[in-house]
């Protein structure tokens, strides 16, 4: 099989970002956005996604979070949909569920070629670290969208919004694990109008 694996670098005025991926990795990660909080969310993204990730990114951070935080999640949602192609073979539709002690969250995903995003995370602070939090739901929007994936993320239930955010992430790990995952013939494109 062709290896699925992508690499970007993109500049702008506000951000510089080097990604290296591989869609058929083991989890590694290895994460510099200047955002501790990010970079946490993103390594467990890379780990329970079985993902290697490489993402390097320098950004205005004398601003705020907001373009360090849109561009990493455009950059990899591009590298994604680079590295998947055609969609040769994955399984296309999946969800899962990822609890973190008292939060529970479920994300379902659909490799459509179709970008949408419906997230609610229910935070109540206003910023997690150094990452404000209507950031958090703008990262699943932006990653949807340049990934071309209909994406639902959901807290179900949590109290502390630490534990909230990180349950999304994993429960997202999760679902795009099993979404891009080859299932059975490698040559067929799963969709009824023969394309995605």
């Amino acid at each position: 099989m062709k290896a699925r694996t992508a690499a970007i670098h993109r500049e702008t005025r506000e951000t510089n970002i080097e990604l290296e991926l591989n869609l058929d990795g083991a989890g590694n990660a290895t994460i510099e956005t200047g955002i501790g909080f990010l970079d946490h969310m993103l390594t467990a993204l890379a780990t329970h996604a079985r993902i290697d990730l490489c993402l390097k990114c320098i950004g205005d951070l004398d601003v705020d979070d907001h373009h360090t935080v849109e561009d990493c999640a455009i950059v990899l949602g591009d590298a994604v949909a680079s590295a998947l192609e055609d969609k040769r073979g994955i399984r296309r539709f999946a969800s899962a569920y990822a609890p973190l002690d008292e939060s529970l969250a479920r994300v379902v995903i659909d490799v459509s070629g179709r970008p949408s995003a419906c997230v609610e995370l229910c935070l109540r602070r206003e910023i997690i670290g150094a990452v404000a939090c209507e950031n958090i739901g703008h990262f699943f929007t932006s990653f949807a969208m340049a990934s071309k994936m209909t994406l639902h993320v959901d807290v179900l239930r949590g109290e502390n919004d630490h534990h909230k955010a990180e349950a999304a992430f994993k429960a997202m790990a999760l679902a795009l694990r099993e979404a891009i995952a080859i299932d059975g013939n490698p040559d067929r494109i799963p969709s009824t109008k023969g394309v995605l």
